[in-house]
């Protein structure tokens, strides 16, 4: 237990049976070219405790390469991801009967000379302890399980890391550790800071997501963390928060990371604040435009995959990889359309980073600011009193490139509460002026170019982690504000890259609640409790130098 952090416990939030579950049954199955070994209690910890997993292996003597699935889904059922999220873009000969949710298919990979080990976490379903998230004692058992597959007899010796979200967030925190036996790891769409990015965006509750994934980790036997009751009893981000986050900049082992523009509000930021602080001599990142398990799931990205862990897991030459940019990223036009830029580095070598002044009066934005001081108010709960949500636009004069962090800096009062809820988002229009939706949170179509959020009550600044172009909250602390008086505050927006060409326009729309909405059942950023009282006033020009530095690249002919 981290010394500084006290963990809240209770029972399982539903048993194993109820989810198609069943007590271990350590067995050995035959497919053709496949041993498969079910139920296998690996030792952890220093209190004498199991976790099950379940291994796949090729049906030879020659030693196999580990790659490890940590899942807390349930390494028993084969969950395909289209009958879970029906639109999220992967097709059914993608994958075969045997892949569980989020992680590799034994059918692809066994083959190729790799054996399979997926996991059920500590105190999920059947396994041992008591359960804690993205914890240190979570990763340390991970590690136990790195060195437990780098020594079995058929194993190569050398272990990687596979699997999308939570398979890909816990990477980073075993990756920390340095166990002897991981050579590489794969972190495809994983968080690293569940505060700010998944349970409290800008320091409003998440209330979509965030419950819901309490449900799905929460079959057991034993004690599970109790996240429900913790994010009431942590507002702010403290020791408890702390103690979820990698110290990334321990990774030193081989890392291959994908991120993507359109995870807005649960991993795109995180994948790519991973690979900026990871301390990897070898690391590349892939960030793409589109759904993250389809593209994961992808024939072609399958094959980048293998050649990554065929050359530090089987040391197998002509891999391709030393031709590799360390940087791709998917600029996009429109959806499933877009453009590849190779860099060096993220944030890109080559962005400028540039104001666009908002003008309440018109609703425009400008590269030159304006002198006349105006203002353009809403109601903040949107419920008709007044306009919902102010606009500013800017039509592009010629073709650009918007590639990176963008920041919103706006001077905001309340006019009748000490503190307000500001909702951003950043809308692509055509030159007919219609939206151009993106792919967004997995399954939708319809999405913005990138989203960004911000309680005013949680302004103040990181001072040792902030930039100029991405702001990071301390959360540490409520400052009110003054009702009627106006504030500036910096809104963190989420990275993205989206092409504009001559003619088509950027449009910022500011607002008390969430931008995008979509009916109760489906799960994604959502965030319904709000502080939010009468009307909201953006302050532009003059003294109030509203702006959003957007990250400038030219544009390719």
């Amino acid at each position: 237990m981290n010394e500084k952090t006290e963990y809240l416990f209770r029972g399982p939030r539903s048993t194993p049976e109820s989810r198609a579950g069943r007590p271990p049954q350590p067995r050995v199955e035959r497919r053709p070219g496949m041993i498969i070994e079910r139920d296998l209690a690996v030792p952890f910890g220093d209190a004498g405790h199991v976790l099950y997993v379940d291994v796949y292996r090729p049906d030879t003597d020659v030693p196999a390469a580990p790659l490890i699935s940590w899942s807390p889904y349930g390494k028993h059922n084969p969950a395909p991801i289209g009958q879970i999220y029906p639109n999220a873009g992967v097709k059914p000969e993608w994958t075969s009967d045997l892949t569980t949710f989020e992680a590799p298919d034994p059918e692809y990979w066994l083959p190729h000379g790799y054996a399979l080990v997926l996991a059920d976490t500590p105190g999920t379903w059947y396994s041992e302890g008591r359960a804690t998230y993205h914890s240190p004692e979570e990763a340390q058992a991970f590690a136990d399980l790195v060195e437990w597959a780098g020594t079995q007899p058929w194993s190569a010796g050398k272990v990687g890391l596979s699997g999308v979200s939570y398979l890909a967030s816990l990477q980073w925190r075993v990756a920390a550790l340095n166990p002897p036996h991981l050579a590489a790891i794969n972190p495809w769409e994983g968080w690293n800071d569940t505060y700010r990015e998944v349970a409290r965006h800008g320091g409003i509750p998440e209330t979509s997501f965030w419950p819901y994934i309490w449900e799905r980790w929460g079959a057991g036997t034993t004690q599970i963390e109790d996240l429900e009751a913790e994010t009431a009893a942590h507002p702010f981000f403290d020791d408890f928060w702390a103690s979820k986050v990698p110290p990334l900049e321990d990774i030193r082992v081989p890392a291959y990371v994908v991120a993507s523009w359109a995870d807005q509000g649960l991993h795109s930021r995180g994948t790519l604040e991973g690979f900026r602080r990871i301390s990897s001599e070898q690391k590349w990142l892939d960030v793409h435009g589109r759904k993250k398990w389809a593209y994961y799931y992808e024939p072609e990205l399958i094959e980048r995959q293998r050649a990554f862990f065929d050359h530090f897991l089987l040391d197998r030459p002509d891999t391709g990889l030393d031709s590799w940019p360390r940087v791709r990223a998917e600029v996009r036009d429109a959806y499933y359309r877009g453009t590849w830029r190779d860099a060096e580095q993220w944030p890109l070598e080559d962005v400028e980073n540039r104001p666009l002044y908002l003008r309440a009066g018109d609703g425009s934005l400008g590269w030159e600011p304006s002198g006349a001081e105006e203002e353009v108010g809403y109601d903040g709960l949107g419920s008709g009193l007044a306009p919902r949500r102010a606009t500013f636009a800017f039509t592009f004069p010629e073709a650009v490139e918007l590639v990176g962090h963008i920041k919103a800096a706006l001077w905001v009062s309340a006019e009748a509460a000490a503190d307000m809820d500001v909702f951003v988002a950043l809308f692509k229009l055509d030159a007919q002026g219609r939206q151009v939706g993106f792919p967004y949170y997995g399954q939708f179509e319809d999405g913005p170019v990138a989203v960004g959020w911000l309680r005013a009550s949680h302004r103040e600044l990181d001072a040792e982690r902030s930039t100029d172009a991405m702001p990071v909250l301390a959360h540490r602390r409520e400052v009110p504000l003054t009702p009627g008086e106006p504030t500036r505050i910096d809104v963190e927006v989420w990275p993205s890259g989206t092409r504009f060409e001559a003619g088509e326009s950027l449009l910022l729309v500011v607002q008390g609640s969430d931008v995008m909405r979509y009916p109760e059942h489906l799960t994604f950023a959502r965030h319904a409790q709000t502080v939010n009282v009468g009307r909201h006033v953006v302050h532009t020009g003059g003294r109030f130098d509203s702006h959003l530095l957007v990250p400038v690249l030219p544009a390719r002919a």
